[in-house]
């Protein structure tokens, strides 16, 4: 089934085997660093997955290889678009200019050419006003040039998303769009928050079910949300896969998309989490195209390449219907 991916990270989709061997240690070390434990406990823990692959993610030649790595990796998953976010600055640590990094990673995406790819590069919860200002700049210089847009990703319960009110008024002001995330270790209000910055989707954003305020807000501004079942057992905002409220959003006619997060850290694919939605919710092929459809509605690319991808998914269950191996 073809598939449109709208919230991974890069650095939580690195091979562990590319780290292996940057790094002279085994493929067994690399991923018992890199993919959660059932027992994590929470999405600081979580976060820590991402120290080892930020380590070798320091050079030019090794971003264009983890770029180029986690595209093939997409295509081999039936993806067609994908929206990859990443936060510019993790990457500066031996020299690299944001201005190098984000090029490096632009150059890996472009080697494969059965996928069509764009960037969104993430300000940081607890990062200074000064360098997510900066990652703000950055997006705007490559705007329409293989970046798209803008989000803020990090610990939302530490760092409330009411305190980043100001780089989004900047951000708007320059005709960047965002997606935030939200409602993931934070309540309602974390989402309400982004929707009056502007944000037309909400990344994560399943603790709107807390309250009918924020459920009525998300319908009412047409907010996509882009959910990551997988990721949110990991990180134990839900207690089990069955407990999701996946199902009760699409129920609720939110629009939502479904998406992986961190391939690598929550040791997921697109097509595996389809495989669960149907399994644990039966959803069906025409709701996961739906989904896909949404996904194409609320990305962040122009409205001539949306009129392009709504065409294949269409042609897409036309040959599902009439019995074709897709």
């Amino acid at each position: 089934m073809k598939k449109i991916e709208l919230h991974v990270h890069l650095d939580g989709s690195v091979r562990p085997s590319t780290v292996a061997e940057l790094l002279g240690i085994s493929d067994d070390e690399a991923k018992k660093n890199m993919i959660v434990s059932y027992d994590n406990k929470n999405l600081e823990e979580y976060l820590t997955k991402f120290d080892l692959p930020l380590k070798v993610m320091q050079t030019k030649s090794n971003l264009r290889r983890i770029a180029k790595e986690l595209a093939l990796d997409l295509v081999e998953d039936g993806v067609i678009y994908a929206e990859v976010r990443f936060a510019p600055f993790f990457h500066t640590k031996q020299g690299l200019s944001l201005n190098e990094v984000v090029s490096s990673v632009l150059e890996g995406i472009k080697e494969v050419k059965k996928i069509k790819i764009n960037l969104i590069l993430c300000m940081m919860r607890g990062a200074s006003y000064e360098d997510n200002l900066k990652t703000i700049l950055v997006a705007k210089e490559f705007l329409n040039n293989g970046v798209v847009g803008l989000d803020l990703a990090g610990d939302e319960h530490k760092y409330k998303t009411s305190s980043y009110k100001d780089l989004f008024l900047i951000a708007k002001k320059e005709k960047i769009p965002f997606t935030i995330h939200a409602g993931e270790a934070d309540g309602a209000k974390s989402v309400m928050d982004a929707i009056s910055f502007g944000a037309k989707r909400i990344g994560h954003g399943i603790r709107i079910l807390d309250s009918d305020l924020a459920i009525n807000e998300v319908i009412k501004n047409g907010i996509t949300l882009e959910v990551c079942p997988t990721s949110n057992v990991d990180t134990k905002v839900v207690s089990s896969y069955e407990n999701h409220p996946v199902k009760k959003m699409y129920d609720k006619k939110i629009k939502i998309t479904i998406n992986t997060d961190d391939r690598t850290v929550s040791n997921v694919t697109l097509s595996s989490e389809y495989k669960k939605l149907k399994t644990h919710f039966n959803f069906t092929r025409n709701d996961l195209l739906k989904m896909n459809l949404n996904a194409v509605d609320a990305s962040f690319m122009s409205v001539e390449e949306k009129k392009k991808y709504i065409k294949i998914l269409k042609d897409e269950k036309i040959l599902f219907k009439k019995g074709k191996d897709l």
